[in-house]
């Protein structure tokens, strides 16, 4: 299965279902008067972080979501039925961010469901607005839309321990040494295309332990695999860097050393700042151990311990891992990221927009004036006369008047057009 750790997707929540426009008829009851049910919530769309989950496979290809919409009321005063949510399942780690603005969202790392865009209201029946003086309402109100939102999913591993280091020194044999993760092993570089994970085993209980694909210079720049994935080493407490101690591929490793902590501060100066410790690994392949003396003054002088080891003759390995369960309970916890996106206000109820149209005619806009008409059954006087209070009772005829209408002008309101006299 092919690692994808970043995709973009559009989700839409269910519309709430339209209230109904109906009147009890029963014999023997004359005048039974309206009940019209409510119309149903729309579903929502909700997202849960899954451990079985390893990649964003599944976004690649389906890159639109929707939940179902609520179902239109009933006469009878019955109710329409709401609409399912939408379960979406990611793996743990992964961040949301929204795609205009490209800011966190919410950050997927525990068992707890977030719901991303909720279903719409249902609308009320007719039986809602019945009073002394209008007995028989021939209207009833839509369901209100669904929220519609364009995210990006970005995984980050959760990870105690991240192996870095170049290609080919080592990390995918000592990660199937420490743990019972058997990844791809092979003597040519970027054998490891995507992270593994594997799960250390003590006494102790255990810690998550990943294996990042091997860094080279300019990563940070997006230069070979790098790039794509040190946002993976962002949540790891600790990082142990392996080097190829006998310099097998013809590299120095203090000069890999530099390199790839050079990349690691470019890509963020904190990352840079994580603990390290240095394993030197191929141990079994030095002929002189004096060689490592220039890796050994710079490790020093960053204060990191260094651990001589050979993943594949397991020399050293036991010392490694007893210090990484000394130093880990000292770091805090797996980063989980705050939340950055703050949703815009609401425009429902925003004054509708005016302006004049080439003709003469004054053209009125706006989400709450075009919902507000979704409401009304125009070929009803009653409706037609609430339609009228709200609009005056909105302001709307008081900013005409200020804008300069005159009486016998035409109002036009999405294709609805009358004469406005005061």
């Amino acid at each position: 299965m092919a690692f994808i750790d970043k995709a973009q997707i559009t989700v839409r929540a269910g519309n709430g279902g339209n209230g109904a426009v109906a009147f009890h008829r029963e014999k023997y009851v004359a005048a039974g008067g309206p009940d019209g049910g409510d119309g149903g919530k729309g579903g929502s769309v909700i997202l849960r972080a899954d451990g079985n989950l390893s990649t964003l496979m599944d976004f690649r290809y389906r890159r639109h979501y929707a939940a179902e919409n609520g179902a239109d009321g009933q006469g009878g005063r019955k109710s329409g039925k709401d609409g399912a949510d939408l379960l979406i399942r990611v793996p743990r780690g992964t961040l949301v961010r929204d795609a205009e603005s490209g800011q966190i969202m919410k950050d997927l790392s525990d068992d707890t469901p977030w719901t991303l865009c909720r279903g719409g209201r249902g609308g009320w029946g007719n039986a809602h607005f019945a009073t002394p003086t209008r007995q028989a309402p021939r209207f009833a109100k839509s369901g209100l839309p669904g929220e519609t939102r364009e995210v990006v999913l970005e995984l980050k591993l959760l990870a105690d321990v991240g192996l870095i280091g170049f290609p080919n020194v080592g990390k995918s044999t000592l990660l199937s040494v420490l743990s019972k993760a058997r990844p791809k092993i092979a003597n040519y570089p970027f054998t490891t295309l995507s992270p593994n994970l594997g799960v250390v085993e003590t006494d102790g209980g255990g810690f998550v332990m990943a294996d990042i694909p091997g860094l080279i210079e300019g990563a940070s720049e997006g230069i070979g695999l790098g790039h794509d994935f040190l946002r993976h080493v962002d949540r790891c407490r600790l990082l142990v860097h392996v080097l190829d101690a006998a310099g097998s591929e013809g590299r120095d490793p203090a000069a890999d050393f530099d390199a790839v902590n050079a990349e690691l501060s470019r890509y963020s100066p904190a990352l840079a700042a994580r603990p390290q410790i240095v394993a030197a690994n191929k141990a079994d392949l030095l002929q002189d151990p004096s060689a490592l003396d220039p890796l050994r003054a710079k490790a020093d002088a960053l204060g990191f311990p260094l651990f001589l080891i050979s993943a594949a003759t397991h020399q050293g390995v036991r010392e490694l891992l007893r210090e990484i369960l000394r130093v880990l309970p000292t770091l805090p916890p797996v980063r989980v990221y705050e939340p950055e996106y703050v949703p815009p206000a609401p425009e429902t109820n925003a004054a509708p927009e005016i302006r004049r149209r080439d003709d003469g005619a004054w053209v009125v806009e706006g989400a709450w004036l075009e919902r507000l008409m979704a409401d009304i059954n125009f070929a009803d006087y009653e409706s037609r006369m609430y339609f009228d209070r709200a609009l005056r009772q909105a302001g709307l005829y008081e900013r005409l008047e200020a804008l300069g209408i005159e009486d016998g002008d035409t109002v036009s309101l999405y294709g609805f057009e009358f004469e406005y006299w005061r």
